[in-house]
């Protein structure tokens, strides 16, 4: 279910409390029980996780948003340049400073009819980065979406021309296959002529890497503790922060960074709010973030399997950092893969339909007799 709040130039459209409250305690439940235990990092952006992640962009060491922004400014007009108004569709879009760049260079332009889309799972974020937005830019539409993006892509609207955009190295922090089968659900809402401009982080030398996730003012440590205080809250949990260590580390084999609270001693803990108790030796670790790095030939690869086409690329002169132009592919063999995605929908729609029918017709027993 879906609530909605709007005033003249602004909507937003989120979860009911019951819905983003039981897919937490499903993942929760799922992350937890797991061998290796996992939290999924999308749960760091509680305002205070917020907060603390706008702190780690400023960092020395944190070198993916100034190059990321570098290139942005260098490359924004390029960007915008064949944009004659539409959707800006922000995935994961946080406090939303950095769509600013090309918000600038369509105001520059006279372009002013532009609705922004931001979507993500903090509603007061959300809010607030929206209406500062408007604030700064009188012509602005604003169409807030308070969600998992990998989720709930089905509230996108389709119908004015798109240009999507997944800032940071996002994209990295799901494995090789979710972010395949991510990439082709947002394709299959895109027309020839929209576009996808994606955030990449490149693979670079571990002595630049590990001080990324692990600064000397232990911003980063106390982001991710904060994971624990979120789930303490929501929960109902004991977790005690200090007895879990940060820890990140660069896996040159799987070419991604891990960042772990590992346990400094034996943990027994309670999760009030699933009925359950979580024990853990010291050394043993909850996973809380993977951070995949690309090369080209790597990027070029998960791009094509998705079904899009590279415009071109855009690096910082290192090339420690890129940002993609992507359009949809309009080859055969795409076409052919979305209508096999259809007619294997629409099999299981059927054989749901017919399961449903049997069992309205099955004849209910009792006592050993019909």
């Amino acid at each position: 279910m879906y609530n909605a709040s709007s005033t003249d130039r602004i909507e937003i459209v989120g979860p009911t409390n019951v819905t983003s409250m039981n897919e937490f305690r499903r993942d929760i439940l799922k992350g937890l029980t797991a061998s290796q235990k996992f939290i999924p990092s999308k749960y760091f952006y509680d305002a205070c996780g917020s907060n603390l992640f706008e702190k780690i962009c400023l960092l020395p060491e944190y070198y993916l948003t100034r190059m990321e922004l570098s290139i942005l400014k260098d490359s924004a007009s390029a960007i915008m340049e064949n944009f004659q108004g539409g959707d800006l569709i922000e995935l994961g879009s946080g406090a939303s400073w950095k769509v600013k760049t090309l918000l600038n260079v369509a105001y520059q332009s006279s372009l002013i009819d532009i609705r922004y889309i931001p979507i993500d799972v903090n509603e007061l974020v959300l809010k607030e980065a929206s209406k500062e937005l408007l604030s700064e830019y009188p012509h602005l539409k604003v169409l807030g979406i308070v969600a998992d993006f990998t989720k709930k892509i089905e509230k996108i609207p389709t119908e004015r021309e798109k240009l999507f955009i997944l800032f940071g190295s996002t994209i990295g922090n799901f494995h090789e296959k979710e972010a395949i089968t991510f990439l082709r659900n947002i394709a299959q809402l895109m027309e020839p002529n929209d576009r996808f401009l994606l955030g990449l982080d490149m693979v670079k030398p571990r002595e630049v890497l590990e001080p990324a996730y692990n600064d000397t003012q232990g911003v980063t440590s106390e982001f991710n503790k904060n994971i624990l205080s979120v789930v303490n809250r929501k929960l109902d949990a004991n977790f005690h922060l200090d007895h879990f260590d940060h820890y990140a580390f660069f896996d040159s084999e799987k070419s991604q960074m891990e960042m772990h609270l590992r346990a400094n001693c034996k943990i027994a803990a309670e999760i009030k709010g699933l009925n359950l108790h979580i024990t853990m030796e010291k050394g043993e670790t909850i996973r809380t973030e993977i951070s995949r790095k690309f090369t080209i030939r790597r990027a070029e690869a998960m791009i094509a399997e998705a079904g899009f086409v590279i415009k071109r690329w855009f690096f910082d002169p290192n090339q420690w950092f890129s940002l993609i132009e992507l359009t949809r592919s309009t080859s055969d063999l795409w076409k052919r893969h979305l209508n096999d995605q259809l007619t294997q929908r629409r099999a299981r729609k059927e054989n749901l339909r017919k399961c449903k029918f049997a069992n309205m017709k099955r004849p209910v027993r009792m006592h050993g007799k019909v």
